[in-house]
């Protein structure tokens, strides 16, 4: 068993060090795991340039990997052992709270940083807390007792497997959140990989109409779009978004409006108050606004619209998503665009970013053994 750990260490603002750490010692309800991917998505990004505080850091919370050591108790708690491929949830709740015990440890303030400066999850947690391998940009990660895992099915290799989070949270925020449905309209803004894990989600649920927005930049994300099963693309720099969703829908509008631009402003959330049919639409929105001033609030107490929130996912959309890929029934592999080893971890979050020459990114996965021997 390896003494020492490469990892990639957060310890600036957009700085990354190449580090060498001390293997966490195990006790007999944990493991280790041998990191295979660490997807990358937008919030790295703004954490990255944007950390929340100063300390070290391993980033990565989208991770995948072999159980490498492992311990009995870790074995007989959650039904995986040495050699086994799995799916490592980011959060890591206490399990003793009224949301854990409910299923719901994305809400535990164990696994909450925005209000607990000493909680647990994984890309995150400051490297200086025991267990140290709190990220995926590392060769191996800690794993305690209350690790939130999956087993990955032998039909879904490591880099497909990758793409766990995002589907989950597509299916959690389209079908569990908001409720999509057999022959419903939706309307999904941003062609990202939470947009285009929303198009499958629908598709799958059996939405009779999906259209997708996106700017011109977005062309090859529009037309995977139309691949994984939208019915109509839209480029709003290209035509008035509002008058083509009404054209399609005949002017009725749509069911569901799912926002995934994140940062793109108030425009998206009034466009989807006024795309949505004349009463009782829903919309779910990411929240990545810090502020909404004259909030049409009149006109959407008028037609009647519920806001949902779209804030991680859980076990059930985890499960989801990994039955998803196994299918092989959409070309989920196509979202994962771009993969970078550990040394190029800077240049892999500036490329989702749109910071380098790297052209059509969608999902990038950090492998920390590309490229080495293993």
């Amino acid at each position: 068993m390896v003494e020492r750990v490469l990892a990639a260490v957060r310890t600036a603002p957009n700085t990354t060090e190449l580090r060498e750490l001390p293997r966490p010692e195990l006790s007999d309800d944990s493991a280790l795991l041998k990191v295979e991917v660490a997807g990358i998505c937008g919030t790295d990004v703004k954490m990255y340039s944007k950390p929340p505080f100063d300390e070290p850091v391993i980033m990565g919370h989208e991770n995948v990997g072999i159980i490498a050591a492992v311990g009995k108790k870790f074995t007989r708690l959650h039904g995986v052992g040495e050699g086994d491929r799995i799916f490592v949830e980011h959060y890591v709740g206490c399990y003793q709270c009224e949301w854990c015990r409910i299923g719901e440890y994305r809400h535990c303030e164990a696994t909450d940083w925005r209000t607990n400066a000493d909680a647990r999850r994984y890309g995150y947690t400051s490297a200086n807390n025991a267990g140290t391998l709190w990220g995926g940009f590392s060769e191996y990660m800690y794993l305690p007792w209350n690790a939130v895992v999956h087993k990955v099915p032998e039909s879904v290799d490591a880099e497909l497997a990758g793409l766990v989070t995002p589907l989950s949270n597509g299916i959690e925020w389209a079908l569990i959140a908001a409720g999509v449905g057999y022959a419903d309209t939706v309307l999904i803004q941003g062609p990202g990989q939470q947009g285009l894990s929303q198009v499958v989600a629908c598709k799958q649920a059996g939405a009779s109409q999906i259209i997708v927005t996106g700017a011109s930049r977005d062309k090859a994300r529009l037309d995977l779009a139309l691949e994984l099963g939208a019915d109509e693309v839209i480029d709003i720099d290209a035509e008035a978004p509002y008058d083509r969703i009404m054209d399609l829908t005949n002017g009725r509008g749509v069911d569901f409006v799912l926002d995934c631009t994140s940062r793109a402003g108030v425009e998206p959330v009034l466009l989807g108050i006024d795309a949505l049919k004349r009463r009782e639409g829903t919309m779910l929105i990411q929240g990545e606004l810090a502020a909404f001033p004259d909030f049409p609030v009149k006109k959407l107490t008028e037609k009647a619209i519920t806001i949902r929130s779209a804030r991680g996912h859980s076990y059930r959309a985890c499960e989801l998503a990994l039955k998803q890929l196994a299918s092989h029934r959409f070309p989920l592999e196509r979202l994962s665009t771009h993969k970078f080893p550990l040394d190029q971890v800077d240049r892999a979050i500036r490329a989702l970013a749109g910071d380098t020459e790297d052209a059509d990114v969608i999902h990038i996965s950090l492998m920390p053994w590309l490229g080495r021997e293993s």
